[in-house]
């Protein structure tokens, strides 16, 4: 018998939960310590406007979980330790200025028909991509899925070259390298359509003109149709006390309000952390699911210069803003009821608007016509809400960290104590040309600014809510930095994991399960 292991893993995020669900099950033991009361990171949830009315106060598509590799392997686990799953059929639309909308569901008759009504063309290429996608989807997720090390990367680019040949393969590497416009541009022509799959590129820090960006319009485009999109039922924290139920059943702990202040290390060995009422804890492995920054105030210096410098310039992506309102009634849209039952409405018109916004967001400045994605939750699960009540999930992108002024020159305050009122007052002024009326039926309402999402969560730096820009400079082989995409440090078993670390952010957990993985068969 193989002897037992022990792993300190820092912060409690879903890799972390992930991570250690994998190890504790391999039979490590397994303590998660986590600075917050709840643990979870940003996929939590509470009534943060009316009593018995659910919100979700980050993460609300848990798609990337329900497909990853991680719930492959444990979701029947996860199903009888109370894991449950609200799947979307209608999954998201935008609504334009001039009263008309577009939408993606898993009915594909009716997603080309809608396409077909506003451009013959665009349904027909529409149809092609779809008949092309589980192939591609093959390739894509394979690459998604994939350790970031250079024998892996090159194992899969044989693989493409045989299968593909030398044009496929240069062709397929030009898409994953495009811009989100240069491909929508190259694939549909109508300005509506563009937009409809362009603003994905926006959930996370691909702005129109951006490199490497294409892949999730695409993805999610065709992924919506293919399968649908879940959220949790009664949250998505239900795949948090999923985790924490099936790490505990296997001896694990998650301990929370206990931050970690430092890594201990000595000769470039990992010996355990300090926790802030000063207690040292010693375990042959640590696990860091923190921003690269905190990671490098932790270890005090790694003794490798280049690393340590990769860990304090580390660039983050524009900030995120949250509006929770507790509605009467669902919006009552402009361009439709139907639009009522989709969990997602983007209001991002143009891909110009887009591409202006990110600008000024990334210049300091409050957007002008920030990019809205309104969340329609309760539509889909009404067991959110106990007395019939509608919550609206309202995240702002993109958001400065700091204002530096107002890119529509009415808002004088630069700091988010003083402007966070009249800029969700500008979001509301939007949502009310697509929605007339909303704010009569609001009864209750939450503003969370960047800077809060920060102090609530420190990953998320300056209310970056993907913890690291994911541009092609920081992304594949780059994240967090060349050498260490795989979750390694120059610290003996000291390892990071987390958004930070490939394949990046989302719910998806492969960071974690990925560590995991490792560290299992070591």
């Amino acid at each position: 018998m193989a002897p037992q292991r022990d792993a300190i893993i820092i912060g409690s995020g879903v890799n972390s939960l992930a991570c250690a669900v994998h190890l504790a099950h391999r039979g490590w033991r397994v303590v998660v310590y986590e600075q917050a009361a709840t643990p979870g990171g940003a996929v939590k949830c509470g009534a943060y406007t009316l009593p018995g009315l659910r919100h979700d106060w980050g993460a609300m598509n848990l798609s990337l979980f329900a497909g990853s590799p991680f719930f492959a392997e444990y979701g029947g686990a996860l199903a009888g330790h109370g894991l449950e799953f609200a799947p979307v059929a209608k999954c998201f639309a935008s609504v334009f200025d001039d009263g008309t909308w577009l939408g993606i569901g898993t009915d594909a008759q009716a997603n080309t028909a809608r396409l077909n009504a506003e451009n013959a063309d665009d349904a027909k290429a529409w149809q092609a991509l779809a008949a092309a996608f589980p192939q591609e989807a093959e390739d894509i997720f394979a690459i998604l899925g994939s350790p970031m090390q250079k024998r892996a990367f090159a194992r899969i680019g044989w693989k493409l070259a045989r299968k593909r040949g030398l044009r496929g393969s240069a062709d397929f590497a030009r898409f994953m390298t495009m811009s989100p416009r240069a491909w929508l541009d190259q694939t549909f022509t109508s300005d509506k359509v563009k937009a409809l799959l362009g603003v994905w590129g926006m959930h996370l820090d691909f702005a129109p003109d951006i490199a490497g960006g294409a892949v999730f319009p695409y993805l999610e485009g065709m992924a919506n149709q293919a399968f649908g999109m879940v959220l949790g039922k009664g949250g998505a924290d239900t795949i948090v006390h999923a985790m924490v139920k099936l790490i505990e059943a296997k001896g694990g702990k998650v301990i929370c309000d206990t931050p970690v202040t430092h890594i201990l290390n000595d000769e470039g060995r990992t010996l355990g952390v300090t926790l802030a009422n000063g207690t040292d804890v010693h375990a042959g492995t640590v696990i860091a699911n923190v921003a690269p920054s905190a990671l490098a105030r932790m270890i005090g210096g790694s003794g490798h210069k280049s690393y340590d410098e990769g860990l304090t310039k580390f660039a983050h992506a524009p900030g995120t803003m949250m509006i929770h309102a507790a509605l009467d009634g669902l919006p009552d849209w402009r361009a439709g009821t139907q639009l009522q039952d989709f969990a997602y409405v983007h209001i991002a018109p143009s891909l110009d608007q887009m591409a202006r916004t990110y600008q000024q967001a990334r210049a300091g400045l409050l957007p002008d016509q920030p990019v809205i994605v309104v969340g329609q939750p309760t539509t889909i699960d009404p067991s959110r809400s106990t007395d019939g009540t509608h919550a609206l999930w309202i995240q702002v992108r993109m958001a400065p960290a700091t204002i530096n002024g107002d890119a529509k020159g009415q808002i004088t305050a630069t700091d988010w104590a003083q402007a966070a009122d009249p800029f969700a007052d500008r979001i509301l002024d939007i949502i009310d040309t697509h929605a007339p009326g909303i704010r009569s039926k609001i009864k209750g309402q939450r503003i969370v600014t960047p800077p809060e999402l920060e102090h609530d969560n420190p990953n998320l730096v300056g209310g970056d809510q993907v913890c690291g820009s994911h541009h092609l400079s920081q992304h594949f082989l780059n994240r967090p930095m060349p050498g260490y995409a795989d979750g390694s440090t120059p610290i003996n078993n000291l390892w990071h994991t987390g958004a930070a670390v490939w394949p990046g952010g989302g719910t998806g957990v492969g960071p974690g399960w990925m560590l995991a993985q490792k560290l299992a068969n070591k």
